[in-house]
């Protein structure tokens, strides 16, 4: 303890948790002495950030305690988060916001001589996730531990995250995430409560003395899962969350025997196969089908969970039976699904407990969240592999799959069509193990992302579920964390507006709507504008640094940042970029508003179309921005390595926000809402949850283009020509022609002609079908941005209507309609 005068009191305070100026530097300056081992003569920015982060960490911790023993003392029900990803992002910045502790902190370092924001600069990001799905799960992490809802998120601690992405000649090359190069001063290591984890084998049945049939698994390989956990704050609630990551390890990692006998792979051959489960993250839209090592890294995590679930469960001294009373256990998309069968294994073959009421235990416990209606992405394993790897489990899953399938046939007599579309197993051809099925069929819930989504769920998807269960299925649409995406990456924003109506919007995203009655205000308008510009401004630094590229900061920032996917139709957006430099190339003094075009996302490096689509964005740009025809008018960026980090410098910065896939095939996005949320104007189709944006902030503030879901399903069943559309449309004919002819690939006519021929003979998206409509959109833009005083004014309505989209009400929806768990507010002491 010590004693440290203020002006306004005598404050007495531990260095461990205190937050008076004085005490943070002691801290700062102890945490580097004993924890980083340096002076502060010999310190580097890195040595800094770790002892402020430590420092920080400290006083979470000690808000960590204390809702731990509220949990306990209250014998709550706890959501636990299952997700095979947890795009976290950095996370200096965000627990300083959530902790109160922005001011004392910065003042107390730049008392050391020191910058907060050159400091939080230093911190490396955890990749632990490929994009929307990570990304929301970690929203909801937040979102969960500022409501005060008890939870845990569990998931995999990948050694290496998601690759690095660079561009050499145009090209993207992946890089090593190593994330952990310098250290992760927010885990705490948990050895003690490390789980075993099985693979491979055979079963073998057997009657145990009581006279009752059992299994026993006769495992091959055993990994041992060490958690680590991260804690996780909410936004000024005092109540702080657990993030429990799992690391794959050897129960023996070195064998003596092996080694003295000269076998020296064999003596650390254990270590690699355990250390190997952890080791990296898959890309997206990779072809799991056959990927072992994937099915690996979905069972471990899950069984760590559920082990650790049952550990914890039994610890509080609570009886098996109401497992499903105290535990809340949400799917993140398919791949925790084989939580479905691990449940069920330990509850049947670890604990004794009869079939019947493990089912209703497991049928209680789990709730199952859909993303995706593209076929590829539903997970489907190879029934050779499924079995060599889980043995017991394909025997359990067989076992709920008959029982199902009894009931199905009890529902719908003689409709033997349905049993097989309904079947966990795919019969045909080849044997699958359905993993989406699995899920619904042992979940109390299932929802969608989006209103759309959800339907197109229901009515397509998973229509024969819903006809036998319609109570099962609800909409959940997505939303983002306000403290994240406006308060950390947009400070100019949130200052302005918290000037005018209060700071309530961070825990209240709906009092943004107090802002409308300023949408009329001249003065404010002209200070909105004014913080654009400076945010623009900083983004172009940002672009030159990264990039080498400079941009107006006056230009229009026409934005696409997602995933790299065909059916996200960023070379639509490269069709428009080849338009405009079509019409300023035939008619130079053409009058159009300065645009600056900036692309972001990576492409699986297994996805040759999505890598050419990079390929040619950076193609298009290395010939317009060179062009001194269109020089000040027209600028390509494409800006590499996208992650949190660069969502937080991009989104503020957009002018015009590009959400321009296939109707019916975004489930619902959230890159939209974040980029809504920071005032950029929204250029999109009827898709996932822009249909729901659109109508928050109105249909005269967004700017609407492309066929519908129902219109892309019946232009497909009528037989659909693009090449019909190409000859008919000059200015289609020419853009197309162009990217044939070499002219943007140095003279080389085939680079090209995969992307081109796709789009001519097959064009599975509808680009074609969509292009004249977009681009008589874009034009709509254009003259709406030339009144930029309106356009400010649209920017201000866009963000006053975002309520509906903050994170904090999804998770009251989960709250209230699936998980059916009390927020810690609700508990009276």
């Amino acid at each position: 303890m010590k004693t440290v005068t203020s002006e306004a009191a005598l404050i007495v305070e531990d260095d461990r948790t205190g937050n008076h100026v004085e005490t943070l530097k002691r801290a700062i300056l102890d945490n580097l002495n004993y924890i980083v081992a340096r002076i502060p003569k010999r310190a580097n920015s890195h040595d800094y950030f770790t002892a402020v982060a430590y420092t920080v960490r400290d006083r979470i911790i000690a808000d960590w305690i204390k809702t731990i023993e509220s949990y306990n003392r209250h014998d709550v029900r706890v959501v636990c988060y299952l997700s095979a990803e947890f795009l976290m992002g950095p996370y200096l910045a965000n627990n300083l916001l959530n902790m109160g502790l922005e001011g004392p902190f910065r003042q107390a370092i730049t008392e050391l001589g020191l910058d907060l924001d050159h400091i939080i600069e230093q911190e490396s990001e955890p990749g632990l996730g490929n994009g929307g799905l990570g990304r929301l799960a970690a929203c909801y992490l937040d979102s969960m531990a500022t409501l005060a809802v008890p939870a845990i998120g569990y998931g995999i601690r990948y050694e290496f995250g998601i690759f690095q992405q660079a561009i050499h000649d145009g090209w993207q090359v992946e890089l090593t995430d190593y994330w952990l190069r310098n250290g992760n001063p927010w885990e705490i290591r948990r050895p003690m409560d490390g789980v075993d984890v099985h693979f491979g084998g055979r079963t073998e049945s057997y009657i145990d003395d009581h006279g009752n049939f059992k299994v026993r698994w006769l495992t091959h390989a055993t990994v041992r899962g060490i958690p680590y956990d991260t804690p996780i704050p909410g936004y000024a609630s005092g109540n702080v969350n657990d993030l429990r990551l799992w690391r794959s390890e050897a129960p023996e990692s070195f064998y003596f025997e092996k080694f003295n006998s000269g076998d020296y792979q064999g003596a650390v051959a254990g270590k690699t196969f355990a250390e190997n489960i952890s080791k990296v993250l898959y890309p997206n839209d990779e072809e799991i089908q056959g990927k072992e090592l994937r099915l690996q890294q979905q069972y471990f995590f899950v069984s760590c969970a559920l082990q650790d679930m049952i550990r914890l469960h039994l610890l509080f001294g609570r009886q098996l039976d109401t497992f499903h009373q105290k535990w809340a256990v949400q799917l993140n998309d398919t791949h925790p699904s084989i939580g479905v069968a691990e449940l069920m294994r330990l509850l049947v073959d670890e604990h004794g407990m009869a079939w019947d009421d493990a089912w209703n235990i497991t049928s209680h416990t789990f709730s199952y969240t859909n993303h995706t209606l593209l076929p590829e992405a539903l997970e489907r394993w190879p029934l050779p592999l499924f079995s060599s790897l889980l043995p017991r489990h394909i025997e359990i899953i067989y076992e709920i799959n008959r029982r199902f399938l009894d009931e199905v046939r009890k529902r719908f007599p003689g409709d033997e069509a349905r049993v097989a579309r309904m079947s966990i197993i795919e019969e045909h051809g080849e044997k699958f193990v359905r993993m989406a099925h699995l899920a619904t069929i042992g979940s109390s819930a299932v929802n969608g992302v989006a209103e759309l989504h959800s339907q197109l769920v229901k009515t397509q998807l998973l229509r024969d579920f819903y006809e036998m269960w319609p109570e099962k299925f609800l909409n959940v649409t997505n939303g983002v964390t306000p403290r994240r995406w406006l308060a950390v990456a947009n400070p100019e924003q949130s200052a302005l507006m918290t000037s005018k109506i209060g700071n309530g919007w961070l825990r209240n995203l709906d009092e943004l709507s107090r802002l409308e009655e300023y949408a009329d205000d001249s003065q404010f308008r002209s200070e909105w504008a004014e913080v654009q510009r400076h945010v623009k401004a900083r983004l172009a630094n940002y672009i030159q640094a990264q990039t080498g590229v400079s941009v107006d900061p006056s230009s229009m920032n026409d934005v696409i940042a997602k995933r790299i996917h065909e059916y996200k139709r960023q070379h639509l957006k490269v069709l428009h970029v080849l338009t405009l430099y079509h019409r300023l190339k035939n008619n130079p003094n053409l009058d159009i508003v300065p645009r600056t075009f900036l692309f972001g996302g990576k492409a699986a490096p297994g996805y040759f179309m999505a890598k050419l689509i990079i390929k040619l964005i950076n193609s298009v740009g290395e010939v317009v921005n060179t062009d001194h025809d269109v020089k000040g008018r027209l600028k390509v960026v494409f800006l590499p390595d996208y992650n949190v980090s660069f969502g937080q410098n991009v989104y503020p910065a957009a002018d015009l926000s590009e959400q321009i896939s296939t109707a019916g095939k975004e489930a619902s996005g959230t890159g939209n809402m974040k980029f809504s949320m920071n005032g950029a104007l929204t250029i999109g189709t009827l898709d996932g949850a822009n249909i729901e944006i659109r109508d928050a902030v109105g249909h005269e503030n967004f700017f609407l283009f492309g066929l519908t879901t129902e219109e892309v399903e019946s232009t497909k069943a009528s037989g659909y020509h693009p090449r019909d559309i190409y000859n008919s449309n000059p200015a289609l004919h020419e853009v197309i022609d162009s990217l044939s002819s070499g002219q943007f690939s140095r003279g080389d006519q085939s680079l090209f002609r995969p992307l081109v021929d796709s789009l001519l003979n097959t064009d599975s998206y509808l680009l074609f079908a969509d292009y004249q409509a977009y681009i008589d959109c874009q034009d709509r833009v254009d003259e709406a941005y030339r009144n930029h005083d309106n356009w400010t004014k649209m920017s201000v309505l866009n963000v006053a209507r975002m309520g509906k989209f903050s994170s904090d009400r999804s998770v009251r929806e989960y709250v209230q309609n699936i998980w059916k768990v009390k927020e810690m507010s609700d508990y009276s002491d």
